[in-house]
């Protein structure tokens, strides 16, 4: 019985592949992987003209109404397919292309659709809106006309045959066939009860739940916040199809049967009825598995009653928090304007927070690094173009001499000196605290223990050198509740209290990186040295409950950098995410951020990155 069961199971499987493999309409032998193109998709939709706030990522298979040939009935194939669409902040392609069966050509489909999301604007008609920026697309880049016909043309006969199919269905096939021959000659398009068949070469209409960014304020604040864990290293999901539904209570309703008609269980049955609040672990993995997800939203009354945030500790565990909040201000790209006093930003001290002496572990690289910036308080330097000096500046006479044969002669020093050098400048470095910081690296260390390592590593270097620094970290739970941990002031010495601070750290909540960054820059803008270096050590991009999420933080956290470059400030960012390389360079600038590969040599590299910044 057995045998026959493995048996039958292994013809099934055959039996699977074979009609499944005959049914589809791709061709799996060319298939091209979204995330082998994905880097260079992005610099190429960037590069004509797309937001550099927009991400890139995969786009899940959509379900549309088409009309399935017997073969692709009985295999189930051909319900969903992936097409690509675009909104102010998002561009989803397909994971995978196979629609032709040439690799070239499935490259050539990515590229062109990167392209045509970079010209598109707000969809209002599919069909029209497709054939107009695809013709101004043609017209602005004459080079690309050949490479769209050869889409054209390669992807015509890989349609349905009008002649095989019912009038209506085949009249707005000859009318789609037409708009891709000649963009923009359709002005009308025919109906049709069926959806025609995909069409890769044109953008879909965004097709989701709600708009985040665009959920009034209210709604925002009073639904609880859910923390989800991070994705996971292998790949973002794509983005489910959703739906927003009525919760159904299951109260109502009218009893349709005879209940003596059920049969009832006499026996004893040793159950365990108790409730079960613990967090399941294969939640992550279900959403994963289902293509079609539905939400409903609980509106909460807005009578009398006890209103709990469990995200927040109770006041007797929760660090201590000084004074009433400094409202700031926060940018929204979708106004491109700043909406003043907006956020509330609460400073704080961790609580329970003794003086402590630096760790032993940490001791023998402190020695090392003290010794090391002890050299620079002493430094001295060689000043060039000097009146006067112990050595010939070769450089400034060669410039004078190449000068003086052109008839420009100017006026300048010819020696150098060697002078002692007075570092003019002071730093503030802003600590990531988010719970994505309580993420173990192995066994043994977690984030939030590397950045702890980090700042006592740093204070002491600085310390020893001599330059003015403070010490903040930041976290966040929404707009009224930024939170900023004093662990140094500019006025404050570097000694075992500050220690003691920097031990005591605890991770959790967001981070609303703007409104950090905001304070950090008017503290450190109030400062009288020349220079002025702002210092974010992260391990990953802005994000928080609201709105703030996606490409809305990412636009923040770079106009806040802007600020802060416009009071005279140098801002740089250290960060361990490896996927930074997508957004830090839109935030900070491509030479205003640093990835350490190896997040164990955070504490050592630093101070050293802090020693190759200051350098004059």
């Amino acid at each position: 019985m057995a045998f026959s069961v493995e048996v039958e199971e292994w013809v099934g499987g055959i039996w699977h592949r074979f009609i499944t493999r005959r049914a589809s309409p791709e061709f799996p032998e060319a298939r091209v992987e979204l995330a082998d193109m994905q880097r260079s998709l992005a610099v190429l939709f960037r590069a004509l003209g797309g937001a550099s706030g927009v991400e890139l990522a995969a786009a899940s298979a959509r379900e549309l109404l088409l009309r399935r040939s017997l073969l692709q009935q009985v295999a189930g194939t051909c319900q969903q397919a992936p097409v690509a669409w675009c909104d102010p902040g998002n561009l989803r392609l397909p994971a995978s292309l196979a629609v032709f069966p040439d690799v070239a050509l499935n490259r050539e489909l990515y590229r062109w659709l990167a392209l045509l999301a970079a010209h598109a604007g707000p969809m209002r008609h599919w069909g029209r809106d497709n054939q107009r920026w695809t013709a101004e697309l043609l017209e602005r880049y004459p080079a690309l006309r050949k490479r769209y016909q050869r889409l054209v043309e390669a992807m015509l006969p890989l349609r349905p045959a009008p002649e095989q199919m019912p009038a209506e269905e085949a009249a707005l096939e000859r009318a789609l066939r037409q708009a891709l021959r000649q963009p923009g000659s359709v002005d009308k398009f025919p109906r049709s009860e069926r959806s025609p068949w995909p069409l890769p070469l044109w953008l879909y209409p965004p097709q989701r739940l709600d708009d985040p960014q665009a959920a009034s304020l209210e709604d925002s604040e009073e639904e609880e916040g859910v923390g989800l864990k991070p994705p996971s290293e292998e790949g973002k999901a794509p983005r489910k199809r959703a739906e927003r539904v009525e919760e159904n209570t299951g109260k109502g309703g009218l009893l349709l049967f005879r209940l003596e008609n059920l049969f009832s269980w006499s026996e004893h049955v040793d159950l365990d009825r108790c409730g079960d609040d613990t967090e399941d672990l294969d939640a992550a993995r279900v959403a994963d598995d289902l293509d079609h997800l539905s939400v409903s939203r609980k509106r909460s009354s807005k009578g009398g009653g006890l209103k709990l945030d469990l995200d927040l500790p109770s006041a007797e565990n929760d660090d201590v928090p000084f004074g009433e909040g400094i409202r700031l201000p926060e940018w929204d790209y979708r106004k491109q304007a700043l909406v003043e006093d907006y956020v509330l930003l609460q400073p704080m001290l961790p609580r329970d927070a003794e003086p402590k002496s630096l760790p032993l572990h940490l001791a023998p690289l402190a020695r090392r690094l003290r010794r090391q910036f002890e050299h620079l308080r002493n430094d001295r330097q060689w000043l060039r173009q000097q009146p006067q000096g112990s050595e010939l500046d070769l450089q400034a006479w060669l410039d004078f001499h190449v000068e003086r044969v052109h008839g420009q002669c100017v006026e300048r020093g010819l020696f150098m000196d060697m002078r002692q050098s007075r570092r003019d400048l002071a730093c503030l470095l802003l600590a990531d605290l988010s719970m994505s910081t309580d993420a173990h690296l192995d066994d043994e260390h977690r984030v939030i223990d590397l950045i702890v390592d980090s700042l006592l590593l740093f204070g002491e270097a600085l310390s020893a050198v001599g330059d003015p620094f403070a010490l903040y970290g930041f976290s966040s739970l929404r707009r009224n509740q930024v939170r900023l941990q004093e662990l140094k002031t500019f006025r404050q010495r570097y000694d075992d209290t500050t220690r003691g601070r920097i031990q005591a750290l605890r991770p959790g909540y967001y981070t609303r990186m703007g409104a950090a960054i905001r304070q950090a820059s008017r503290t450190l803008a109030a400062r009288p040295q020349k220079r002025k270096l702002l210092l974010l050590v992260t391990d990953g991009k802005p994000n928080d409950l609201d709105l703030y999420e996606g490409r809305y933080g990412v636009e923040d956290t770079r106009q806040a950098v802007i600020e802060a470059r416009r009071m005279g400030l140098l801002p740089f960012c250290i960060t361990i995410d490896r996927e930074a390389g997508d957004y830090l360079p839109y935030m900070f600038g491509v030479n205003g951020f640093t990835l350490i590969h190896d997040p164990k040599q955070l504490p050592f590299r630093l101070p050293q990155l802090y020693r190759q910044l200051t350098q004059p």
